[in-house]
């Protein structure tokens, strides 16, 4: 574990990559989202069909929480890859985004 510092260091840096990456698809005509941060939460707002991701470090936990299609993920720092991953899957924070997106806009 890390701590409480080093965690919102390493998480804030972790959110603002994810904001860059989420930026530029936003940029592409046909997103369908728009992103959105307020005291360091992202949020992720679609049209069609109509939802909203939210993305957050959780330093209690020291985890980065997203919650999206009525489900809970929660990421933790592996210090190996130096990237939040979700445990049971494998995938990084972006990765994770990215498909659930997709996933959302595919509904």
């Amino acid at each position: 574990m890390q701590d409480e510092t080093e965690f919102r260091r390493v998480a804030e840096t972790a959110i603002e990559n994810l904001k860059q990456h989420l930026y530029t698809l936003e940029e592409a005509d046909d997103a369908g989202f728009e992103v959105e941060e307020q005291n360091g939460v992202l949020n992720v707002l679609f049209e069609e069909p109509p939802g909203k991701f939210v993305i957050t470090p959780n330093a209690p936990v020291q985890q980065i929480w997203i919650s999206a299609l009525s489900t809970s993920f929660k990421l933790d720092f592996n210090t190996a890859q130096t990237q939040f991953v979700l445990p049971r899957t494998g995938e990084v924070l972006v990765a994770l985004l990215d498909r659930l997106i997709g996933e959302h806009l595919a509904r």
